[in-house]
Order: C-alpha cells, then structure tokens, then sequence
C-alpha cells in the first residue's frame, strides 16, 4: 500500500480517517470515531436534523436529504450510535413496521426494508424493533436466491442487484448488531444471495455475459440503494466473504480505475437534493480510495 495514499486517507474527514485505521492498519480507533459526529461531514449532516428528529420533509421525502436516506449516510460514515441517532431510529420503525401498538404494516418495499434493517442495526435499534423487518425480508426472498423491490410492483420474478445488495447490508448489519430472531434463516438468505452476486459477476448477465450496465462500474461517493461493483465487493469484504474467480472481473474493473497516483475519483451522483456536496465527481475521492484499497487488500 503507497504511504503517501494511506497518509492522504488519515488526514481527511474524521469518518475516513477512523475507517482507514480500522481497516487498512488494524487499529480501532473510537477517538476518531467519536470526532465523526463532532467534526466535518458528520457533524454537518447531524446538524440539519430537525427538532422533530426528522431531516428533510419526513421519513423518505425527499431524496436524498430525507431521515431515511441521511440515516444512511451517517451509517456508512460509521457515526457513533447517539440518544438522538437512536431516537430518529425509534421513530422511524414506529412510523413504518408493526413493532408497536398503533404502528403500520412494515413499509413495503425491498430495497428500502434493507437499507432500514441496515442503520437500524447500527445505531442500536432492539431486537424486538426490528424482527417485523426481517420477517418482511425473508418472505420476499425469490426463488433464484435474491431480492428485487419490483417483484410486488410489477409482478418481477428475477432478483435485481441493487435490491439484493441493499438486503445483504442489512442483514450484516443485524447479525453483527448479535440480534438472534430468525438468525439461522437470515444465514440461509445471505449465502443464497451472495450466491446470486456471484453468479453475475458482480455486473454481467448470467445467461449472456454482458455487462448489466454501465452504471455498475461507476463509483459515486454516495451510492445509497443503486448498486456498483465496489459496493458489492466492499460488502463481500465486510461479511468476511472467501475469494472466488468470479470476483476477478469485477476486481480487474476496481484496478482499472486505479488513477497513477495509486487513488481514485468519484463518479458523479445521482440527481436529487443533497445536505451538501461531501466529495466532488472527477477529483480524487477519499471515500472510494478508502473502499478500494480495503477490498483490494481483502482480496489481494
């Protein structure tokens, strides 16, 4: 690993600098993340929350300045679990799921069930809290192994891999949170979907070889539930996941990327509302540069 790349990611935004630590040298530094919340893009997403413990215009609205996608950020930040993080959380799952008297049935989509389980997870929701989500989860679970929010909207029967991602990180995230409802049953899902990553390539057709899309081999800073092939990689990682050949294509494609002063740009995000601009498309991005040298180091 170059230093002078490593020196780069430890003098950035505390969030950066706290998950190269951990990552790349091993060394978990909970001074640093404590910082996340205090200094730099942590601090300035926690400050748009409303008094209320909303952030945008509600729960999902609009994107991608709403409580649901700015909890996700913050997770991906690795930001410290906080009273106030908890509370938006609480509210959230009172809001979506049936985990309380007065509650709705769990929101009904996917994509977004994994995202929630995901920094639900993190930020310190109960077990309790969140087993109507995983029950969701695991009753939409299709028969080729995955998930695909569209299967309810529009009848699909193949699994998608934005959606299959987004429920992997949200089971990871559970498990790791040492929650126990259904664990064994979450188990099963998450080798059958990353099954279903693998058998794509991470980005191909299983039955032509072609790339999926384009877009699969684009790296914005903030992907929130579009998938890419460095996210997936990243998650693999994350999960503790073996090598297998068929990473290979999708690792050729992270290295590719590789710019000559051994870092990588961002890709340019998608179009919405933003709290403000962490990193900026086409400059070198501490946030990518930091998932690819974890993934390329997990995976040699």
């Amino acid at each position: 690993m170059d230093d002078a790349v490593l020196s780069w990611l430890l003098a950035g935004d505390p969030s950066v600098a706290y998950q190269a630590a951990r990552d790349l040298l091993g060394d978990d530094r909970r001074d640093l993340q404590a910082r996340i919340a205090t200094e730099g893009w942590g601090a300035r997403l926690l400050a748009a929350r409303r008094a209320d413990g909303h952030w945008g215009q509600g729960f999902y609205f609009p994107k991608w300045t709403s409580t649901h996608y700015t909890l996700l950020d913050l997770r991906n930040l690795a930001c410290p679990a906080a009273a106030e993080l908890r509370a938006s959380v609480d509210m959230v799952l009172d809001e979506v799921n049936t985990g309380r008297p007065g509650g709705r049935t769990v929101y009904t989509d996917t994509c977004i069930n994994g995202m929630l389980l995901n920094y639900a997870s993190w930020f310190g929701a109960g077990e309790d809290r969140l087993a109507p989500v995983v029950d969701y989860l695991l009753a939409d679970r299709m028969a080729d192994g995955g998930f695909n929010c569209q299967r309810i909207r529009s009848g699909a029967r193949h699994s998608s891999l934005h959606s299959t991602l987004s429920v992997l990180e949200g089971f990871a995230a559970y498990r790791a949170a040492g929650h126990a409802h259904r664990l064994d049953e979450v188990g099963e899902a998450e080798a059958t979907a990353r099954a279903f990553v693998l058998q794509h390539r991470f980005f191909k057709s299983d039955r032509t070889g072609r790339v999926i899309s384009p877009e699969f081999l684009k790296f914005p800073v903030s992907p929130r539930w579009y998938f890419n092939i460095l996210r997936g990689l990243d998650h693999f990682r994350a999960a503790g996941a073996a090598y297998d050949p068929r990473m290979q294509d999708a690792l050729d494609a992270v290295l590719a990327k590789r710019r000559a002063d051994g870092r990588w740009a961002a890709n340019a995000k998608k179009a919405g509302a933003v709290h403000f601009e962490i990193e900026r498309a086409g400059q070198p991005s501490r946030l990518v540069t930091l998932q690819a040298l974890r993934v390329l180091r997990a995976y040699g």
